[in-house]
């Protein structure tokens, strides 16, 4: 009668000090790993309160029926969890702080979809050492990826905006526009230059015709050869590359027949001069000093050739409209022209200056949906904050729903 409570006293005291994985995994589960190719398969159990990294949980598989078993792999028993951010809310094969194993198809152990596999875990701490029951899962390729659904109806609601933008804009096409000071000074230039009898020196920049920053010159190129029809002045496009010479020329000429001015087109407007970076800067330096145009236009991607440039340009006492996306080269020319077109409004200016329903209703909507990224991106930020400094569960759930949308 005296062992007996002498016993249960000692194993109270001495319990942990022995205790081993007297369990199997609870909820231990395969299946196939969701919104990818096939050939995987995924392995999910629960927590447990006594996972250490003196714990280690082998990986056993084999084909099914049961073949032999062989191990695929083994890991500390308190890693390999669901966090946040894994899996969005919506398609989550685990629960938050569930274990979660993706075992993908190997030379070691190859997975092959549409055949069944078995697969077992073993837990071992110290000598002890716990088998789970066997679970079979089939590996299968997923069609449609549930964990992009987000990026899905992102696409659809902003086609909708612009959709509904571009309705907007034909309805009204003087919507409003945030005023672009350096484009509201084009037919200013143009009209100095028409007054002192000089020149319009029209630059599309370094790239090529594959760059948006060449594109979007050439655009306001049409758009200026308008204006430049209807004032009578003289046009000169120097060019680097002949394939946007050539683009340049046939949308110069159309810009002449649209102004009712087809008479008026020279086909020199547009001239090849070399495909050398400082040979065309030193040529165009040239340009500048003989026939002094009063109005330079930078317009397109440059590099160390602009300060070359617009110096030379504002040596002359040319006004001077530059835009570039080449953020290394913007210090220049905003030390060196009257007016300059940042990053983005250099896109904007062909909806600007021409008004087209189209160019100004993707415009809008384009500006609706930064608008929206941003207020999110607000208030995820604001519920994070919130949520670490008083560390609440509803605070949390939203800041995982935001980061899913990211």
């Amino acid at each position: 009668m005296i062992l007996a409570p002498l016993f249960f006293f000692l194993l109270l005291i001495g319990g942990p000090a022995f205790a081993g994985p007297s369990t199997s995994p609870e909820g231990f589960r395969v299946l196939d790993t969701p919104n990818d190719a096939g050939k995987s398969l995924s392995l999910v159990w629960k927590a447990s309160p006594s996972d250490s990294k003196d714990r280690t949980v082998q990986i056993w598989a084999a084909e099914s029926p049961p073949a032999a078993f062989q191990k695929v792999a083994e890991f500390p028993s308190n890693t390999r969890y669901v966090k946040t951010g894994d899996f969005p809310w919506w398609a989550q094969p685990a629960g938050k702080g569930d274990h979660y194993v993706k075992l993908p198809s190997s030379q070691a152990f190859p997975i092959e979809d549409g055949k069944p596999y078995a697969v077992k875990l073993l837990i071992r701490e110290g000598e002890q050492e716990v088998w789970s029951e066997a679970a079979e899962g089939v590996s299968a390729p997923n069609y449609f990826n549930w964990a992009q659904v987000n990026n899905l109806v992102f696409v659809l609601a902003f086609t909708g905006v612009l959709l509904g933008s571009i309705a907007a804009a034909r309805r009204n096409p003087h919507v409003y526009l945030r005023r672009i000071a350096g484009l509201d000074a084009v037919e200013e230039a143009i009209g100095r230059s028409t007054e002192m009898g000089r020149p319009i020196l029209y630059l599309t920049g370094s790239g090529g015709m594959s760059d948006v920053s060449t594109i979007a010159a050439t655009v306001i190129l049409g758009q200026v050869a308008k204006k430049v029809a209807h004032y009578e002045t003289t046009l000169k496009v120097p060019h680097r590359d002949p394939i946007v010479m050539a683009v340049c020329q046939e949308i110069v000429k159309e810009a002449y027949v649209e102004a009712g001015r087809p008479d008026a087109f020279k086909e020199d407007t547009n001239f090849f001069i070399t495909d050398d970076q400082f040979s065309y800067t030193a040529a165009v330096d040239g340009i500048m000093l003989r026939e002094k145009p009063a109005a330079n236009f930078f317009m397109g991607s440059y590099f160390a050739e602009s300060l070359l440039l617009t110096e030379t340009g504002a040596s002359t006492g040319a006004i001077q409209i530059a835009g570039t996306d080449s953020d290394h080269q913007l210090p220049f020319f905003v030390t060196t022209c009257d007016y300059t077109l940042i990053g983005e409004e250099l896109y904007a200016a062909s909806a600007y200056l021409s008004r087209e329903p189209v160019l100004v209703g993707t415009l809008r909507g384009q500006d609706f949906s930064k608008a929206f990224i941003m207020s999110v991106m607000v208030i995820g930020t604001a519920l994070a904050t919130a949520g670490v400094m008083l560390q609440t569960d509803a605070f949390n759930y939203f800041l995982d729903l935001f980061r899913d949308f990211k």
